[in-house]
């Protein structure tokens, strides 16, 4: 139970930061494109924990963002879901201990993340530019690159000191 209310205050938290701080208009942005917060918490929850708690942190990350947005109500929780399943997979494949491991792995999975919410939105007929998509893909990728630093000690403490501590007697 500690688990889920320590990571339901982290998917909490990233909303409030991406929906106050990170908002587009007078919100820190890069070149007009803001960090996928959501997009950072699942990658980093998937390479800590697997592909099933990926996808489960994922979905509701996902859907509470869908549901501070306008757009249509399931499209971001299908790309995070998919996306922290997959990250966690590949993880499980990538043995090497070089702590730019998790910036490259944020980076793509944000530039993926992104490019597979905007085919979805395509192919239900809403108006996106294939130009604009890869520019906010690309940005967003970079600014969860850059944030990747100053995220991911946060939530690697959070996934240790949330997990069951097995005591020995004896």
């Amino acid at each position: 139970m500690r688990r889920v209310l320590a990571w339901l205050a982290v998917i909490v938290t990233g909303l409030l930061l991406q929906s106050t701080l990170f908002a587009p208009p007078n919100g820190f942005t890069l070149a007009g494109a803001r960090p996928e917060l959501m997009y950072l918490i699942t990658i980093v929850m998937a390479m800590l924990e697997g592909p099933a708690s990926g996808a489960t942190a994922g979905f509701l990350a996902g859907m509470g963002q869908d549901f501070l947005s306008t757009a249509p109500k399931g499209i971001t929780a299908l790309a995070l879901t998919l996306l922290g399943y997959v990250v966690g997979q590949l993880r499980q494949y990538i043995v090497t201990p070089s702590p730019l491991l998790p910036v490259v792995l944020v980076a793509a999975g944000t530039a993926f993340g992104v490019l597979f919410n905007g085919l979805v939105r395509f192919l239900l007929g809403q108006h996106v530019t294939a130009l604009y998509l890869a520019r906010v893909a690309l940005l967003s990728a970079a600014y969860n690159a850059i944030l990747t630093p100053i995220f991911y000690p946060v939530l690697r403490r959070t996934a240790e000191a949330s997990r069951t501590k097995r005591v020995t007697r004896w």
